[in-house]
């Protein structure tokens, strides 16, 4: 066998590993795709029954002493984006957004005292999560200026959402829930799949409070 045959038996190698690659590709960049267009059609319809709904959020608090009175879920947003890949219009991410607000009466201001690391980290996480409007201040000895305690000031009200964002290399679609039910970030990926109908009900429950099996 010559050296040029060999060169050309190596090529077409390389080809066809391409050729393979490339219909992997496109076959997960379709059932990403399939796995989107559920998750649209869902969302959307969700966003209108909720906002008539308005449903009960779960208990919150920044911490144990500082239980929120009875909220209410209400506003909900639906928002899809699409980006180019390989030529083509595929789903970048979809999101549902809403606020979190008092059952009766307006907003109005809470604070809440803290003097340990650990309960200074789990508060400011929360108000992270919660995107809740707050202001700090730090209270010292008048005559030592040691630092006493952290006092955050906040608005009774906080924002939450659920985004999923497409991987379509890998057929995976990530969802990031925020203050959804309960004052925290969660993160799961879920092949496409496993993205049917019966995993979206599973989130919707999470979202109104219901018993759920959304991983």
């Amino acid at each position: 066998m010559s050296y040029l045959h060999q060169l050309k038996r190596q090529a077409q190698s390389l080809q066809s590993d391409q050729g393979a690659q490339l219909q992997g590709a496109e076959a997960n960049t379709q059932a990403t795709e399939v796995a989107c267009s559920r998750v649209w059609s869902y969302f959307s319809e969700l966003t209108r029954q909720l906002n008539v709904i308005e449903p009960a959020s779960t208990r919150m608090g920044l911490d144990k002493r500082s239980m929120w009175p009875d909220m209410k879920q209400t506003g909900f947003r639906f928002d899809a984006r699409k980006k180019m890949l390989r030529d083509k219009e595929v789903f970048d991410y979809l999101a549902i957004g809403w606020q979190i607000l008092p059952r009766t009466g307006d907003v109005r201001r809470a604070s809440v005292s803290v003097n340990f690391p650990p309960d200074l980290e789990r508060v400011q996480t929360r108000l992270a999560a919660g995107h809740v409007a707050h202001d700090r201040t730090e209270q010292r000895h008048p005559e030592s200026n040691a630092l006493l305690a952290i006092v955050f000031e906040y608005d009774l009200t906080a924002r939450a959402s659920v985004l999923v964002t497409a991987d379509h290399d890998s057929a995976r679609l990530q969802f990031r829930l925020a203050c959804v039910n309960g004052m925290e970030i969660v993160q799961h990926s879920l092949p496409a799949s496993q993205v049917d109908a019966a995993t979206m009900d599973e989130l919707a429950r999470l979202i109104v409070g219901e018993p759920s099996r959304f991983p």
